[in-house]
């Protein structure tokens, strides 16, 4: 075998004399077990192929063991994990796409375009299926706002996600975003991308046929994205900044083109086989879509469109440009897929053919420059079960009485001290620069519960949310997981709808340290615990590590992406207080559990203990209960209490709604924990007078514990505990802490 090399590419003797794969992230031990399957040792087009394939972003090699946990079947599921996004039947033969994924480390760097990129990515994972996207939201994670790093970071991610969104016309209808040290220089940026389907347009990323040939459509490759796949599977660091080239460069108005095109091309039914161009670029495409089908597939890389002179077949084979697909037709059918692309002004170019040797062939100037198996790329990659120790502060953990803290008697005080944190403050400033609203069918907007997009044609909306509180990860990671299932599941069902599956987003430290892959292990069986328990499987999701900066890991946050089903869009319920006079009710029970809280954290500065518990057949009942009494119309408003109690909670219910609240709450607990604990499975609900014995009758035939603790009223919130007022605040007044303390943080 002969390559053509650029001057700077080494041959095959001096990447092993100078272990020159390692700088690809690729082991001794890895590096031997490739040069088994070749019966040689690799060049370099060969070494960079294996390194993107092998890496933890491509293959999941230390964290595959873990996800096999998962629950991801069920009546509703049409397709799992393994393809470009899940599909879930919602009835009528419609079915419901969506899927999140990461883009951490490049935004780490390039804020912008790596939160830009990230978007288009998650969106063609979605039109890839055949689905039209319909929604996108997102999960962020970033320092101390206020500091210029943090700012600077927080505020081009925003922008490059309202860039892309925007332009590519798709509503960014929701998401969440936390504040904590824990991510100062790893921000997170998780974008999920939700798609409608009809049943019979579902695709698969499959090379079929022998012979049929491979088409690459979108526009012409660069130099930018190399590596990012391995960018992605190692840690931040000072030389980060230098790998900004590992960043790629998005394109909304090509990729509109793109979608639609490709949607065209789908709806025409000549289509064996298609995927998108993501991590890897077309290697990882080229590989799966050869995988799946059991064939491999030879490429030419002269007709792979070129943007720069010189290209190599390294730099060909691992470039992450962006709004790139790679599609297989039939023969007969080459001159209609390319009459469709032209239409749309895309260049279609054939790039290679299915074979049936189960090889991945590259051929370069008349030469094969590359010649690896199929199986060996995708299927035969090494898996890790790394060892798994209990940190030291889990165990030091046990030992602190959260219950025990003095007591803190200015209450107002300290819900305006929390309404004020940037994590529970509006995020209105974010929001606000997301065309939210393009498309018509957005029916709640971000800043209730969950976002709701109605279903065209039809009287059925999908209910949609991302959640989880990293703090509580950290400090039970079991726990902390079945409470992010579970957090998404009460938002979902807040919203009107019936939670169908879950997407997540595994985001943690380095798995090479013990105590990091035992959240990892611990996180994930609460997870899928609580999926099993509430009927929401996993239908697939993304795994990011080696997120961690100069001080250690960021908190353990396996972010969920949830979806669900309303009926009937007259069962659509938000947050906000509707009418002076109405019942407010409180479901579940409070109990003393400030670790972990948004109290803890900022009024006490500390993050310590134990989170709140949560039992899962106590949710259920909660999360069933409540559903019934929305549908059957006897509630006006639904919120579920999360960062900051039931202060934040109250607080928010009126501040959406402008209208005043005055409760009384008869407890044996301080007024401090009663407001702000953050106990599981409890929801704030209310309802017409006439209607709210009925409800509370309902709700407990479903064992849900239920309290009336005041009425809408006025335009005060004034809170008594045990016949003592101890919080009177007007509206007006909270709603100003609550809507300033982003804006003037980033100082507009």
């Amino acid at each position: 075998m002969t390559q053509q090399l650029s001057a700077k590419e080494p041959n095959a003797e001096q990447i092993a004399e100078q272990q020159l794969y390692k700088q690809m992230g690729v082991t001794d031990e890895e590096y031997g077990k490739i040069c088994g399957f070749l019966g040689r040792k690799p060049n370099y087009v060969e070494i960079g192929v294996f390194s993107v394939m092998w890496s933890e972003h491509c293959s999941y090699k230390n964290s595959k063991v873990v996800l096999k946990k998962f629950p991801v079947t069920g009546p509703r599921v049409l397709m799992g994990p393994g393809e470009g996004a899940g599909i879930v039947d919602i009835g009528d033969n419609q079915a419901v796409v969506f899927k999140i994924e990461s883009h951490n480390h490049p935004s780490a760097v390039e804020p912008y375009q790596g939160a830009a990129t990230g978007v288009g990515g998650i969106i063609r994972d979605i039109f890839s299926m055949g689905a039209r996207p319909v929604a996108l939201l997102n999960s962020l994670r970033f320092g101390k706002l206020g500091g210029s790093r943090v700012n600077y970071l927080f505020e081009n991610v925003v922008g490059g996600i309202a860039g892309y969104g925007n332009c590519i016309g798709i509503p960014t209808v929701g998401g969440e975003i936390m504040f904590d040290e824990s991510y100062e220089g790893n921000p997170l940026v998780n974008a999920m991308c939700v798609g409608l389907i009809d049943h019979d347009k579902i695709q698969k990323g499959v090379a079929q046929g022998v012979g049929n040939p491979v088409f690459y459509v979108g526009p012409a490759t660069g130099r930018d994205g190399i590596h990012g796949a391995t960018f992605a599977s190692e840690e931040i660091s000072e030389e980060s900044e230098a790998k900004r080239t590992a960043v790629q460069v998005g394109d909304p108005f090509m990729e509109k083109l793109v979608l639609e095109a490709c949607l065209e091309l789908i709806d025409s039914g000549i289509v064996v086989g298609i995927q998108d161009m993501g991590a890897a670029g077309l290697t990882c495409s080229s590989a799966e879509m050869a995988s799946k089908a059991g064939n491999g597939m030879e490429l030419y890389l002269d007709e792979v469109p070129q943007r720069e002179e010189g290209m190599t077949p390294y730099e060909m084979m691992l470039s992450e440009s962006q709004e790139r697909m790679l599609f297989v037709v039939k023969p007969e059918h080459e001159g209609q897929a390319k009459a469709i692309f032209e239409r749309w002004g895309l260049h279609c170019a054939k790039v290679g053919k299915v074979t049936d040797d189960g090889r991945l062939r590259l051929v370069h100037r008349g030469e094969v420059v590359g010649d690896m198996p199929v199986t060996a790329l995708v299927d035969e990659v090494p898996m890790y079960h790394k060892p798994s120790r209990e940190p030291e502060y889990y165990r030091a953990g046990a030992s602190v009485d959260t219950a025990a803290y003095p007591e803190t008697t200015d209450v107002l005080g300290a819900l305006k001290q929390v309404l004020a944190s940037p994590t529970v403050a509006s995020k209105e400033w974010v929001y606000n620069q997301y065309d939210y609203m393009v498309r018509t069918s957005t029916a709640v907007r971000p800043g209730s519960d969950a976002a709701v997009v109605t279903v065209p044609g039809t009287r059925k909306a999908l209910a949609m949310t991302t959640d989880c509180n990293g703090r509580f990860v950290y400090l039970d990671p079991e726990v902390g997981g079945r409470i992010a299932v579970s957090e998404a599941a009460r938002n979902i069902v807040c919203s009107g709808a019936e939670p169908l599956a879950i997407t997540d987003n595994l985001n943690f430290g380095s798995p090479e340290k013990p105590e990091i892959f035992w959240q990892l292990e611990k996180a994930v069986d609460g997870m899928a615990e609580a999926c099993r328990e509430l009927n929401a499987p996993v239908i697939g999701g993304n795994v990011s590590l080696y997120n961690e900066n100069a001080k250690g890991a960021i908190y353990p946050t396996p972010v969920v992406g949830m979806v669900g089903l309303l009926t009937d869009i007259d069962h659509i319920t938000t947050q906000s207080f509707k009418r002076e006079g109405d019942v407010i009710l409180l479901l579940g029970d409070t109990k003393a559990e400030l670790g972990g809280s948004e109290f803890q954290s900022v009024v006490l500065g500390r993050v310590e203990g134990r989170p709140p518990q949560l039992d899962l057949a106590v949710e259920k009942r909660l999360l069933d209960g409540v559903l019934e009494a929305i549908r059957g119309g006897l509630v006006s408003s639904a919120h579920d209490l999360s960062e900051g109690g039931l202060a934040v909670a109250l607080a928010e219910c009126c501040m959406s709604g402008q209208l005043g609240a005055s409760v009384s709450l008869d407890t044996e607990l301080r007024a401090d924990q009663a407001l702000f604990s953050e106990s599981q499975s409890r929801i704030l609900l209310s309802a017409s007078p006439d209607k709210a014995e009925e409800l509370t009758e309902l709700l407990r035939t479903h064992g849900v514990p239920v309290r009336r603790i005041g009425a809408v009223q006025g335009s005060e919130l004034a809170v008594q505990v045990n016949g003592e007022e101890i919080l009177r605040s007007p509206v007006d007044e909270l709603t100003r802490i609550w809507k300033d303390a982003i804006p003037c943080l980033m100082n507009v």
